[in-house]
């Protein structure tokens, strides 16, 4: 029986462990306290990532690491780069196939959409981490000695995912409080189902067309946060949405008492302007496309009791 690894025990990670385990396949779910998906064919082991050695031995023999960990927010700048050392050490020791799930921020500010050809061009801290993670692995991909492809992602929605909207507004909503979104309300936005961004890690897995590229998991939508808020609250019969902006002296002034507030500071690029991401190129060649927004926004909303937390 084939073997794959999933790093992580987030909701993206569950998911693609639970995907790969209902096709029939032996999956070792690797996180730091042994989380992740409840099934048969999933071995759950408590591990720390960060140790390249006990990686490679729990990789050995599996045909892919499908990583989909990443360091707490506020340290990536720090910790992100010693994290992504170990991964790259350990599939170069064992030969597996790396599959590694990342975001948007690698590519900096970008008037338009944003398509998977870009190339790097971070304008942050943490998008430097974030690009330098992948830019490691496609040198090492290039020169042999590993294969490695990147699947990008925007912010979440769906179950147990975890995000400025789960985070300031779906729950709020529910309950009728104010609900924050550090950026305007009025411009478009992309989004990504969890559900749907574990379909693309394990398409790409098995594709070999990925080593040396990236993908990006399919679009949500493409809608300011206001309107997103708006529809959810109608299709959990919520009442009328209270949605206020965190502008940047706002979120400097939270930052004593929340530093993931904070890093949020340096994001607003983002969340200021238009962020469009276009998926069509990675939709058409894996065969994938997006689950509608009404059924990710409900699942958003039955995922809220923490059931598919870390």
């Amino acid at each position: 029986m084939s073997r794959h690894v999933v790093v992580g025990a987030g909701a993206t990670a569950r998911a693609t462990a639970l995907l790969l385990a209902e096709e029939g396949v032996s999956v070792t779910q690797v996180s730091r306290r042994g989380g992740g998906a409840d099934h048969p064919l999933v071995e759950r082991v408590a591990a720390d990532a960060g140790d390249s050695g006990l990686l490679a031995e729990l990789a050995t023999g599996a045909e892919t690491l499908i990583n989909c960990a990443i360091p707490a927010y506020d340290r990536w700048v720090a910790e992100v780069p010693p994290f992504a050392a170990s991964l790259l050490a350990a599939v170069e020791r064992t030969g597996v196939g790396y599959v590694m799930l990342g975001n948007l921020y690698g590519y900096g500010h970008v008037d338009g959409p944003i398509t998977e050809d870009l190339p790097m061009a971070p304008v942050s801290a943490k998008g430097r981490a974030r690009a330098q993670m992948w830019l490691d692995a496609l040198a090492a991909t290039e020169a042999g000695r590993v294969r490695a492809t990147e699947v990008r992602a925007a912010a979440f929605l769906g179950r147990g995912a975890v995000s400025t909207f789960t985070l300031g507004i779906a729950r709020q909503v529910l309950a009728g409080e104010v609900a924050t979104y550090p950026g305007r309300l009025d411009v478009p936005q992309c989004w990504s189902d969890v559900q749907d961004v574990a379909r693309t890690l394990v398409a790409a897995a098995r594709d070999d067309r990925s080593w040396g590229r990236a993908w990006h998991a399919p679009a949500t939508a493409n809608i300011p946060v206001g309107e997103l808020t708006r529809r959810f609250a109608e299709l959990t019969g919520a009442p009328e949405p209270r949605l206020e902006r965190l502008d940047r002296e706002a979120l400097a002034g939270l930052a004593a008492d929340s530093p993931i507030l904070g890093e949020l500071v340096e994001m607003l690029y983002a969340t200021e302007n238009p962020h469009i991401l276009d998926s069509t190129g990675t939709e058409r060649a894996l065969g994938l496309t997006a689950t509608p927004l009404d059924q990710v926004l409900l699942a958003t909303a039955d995922g809220l009791d923490g059931s598919d937390r870390t």
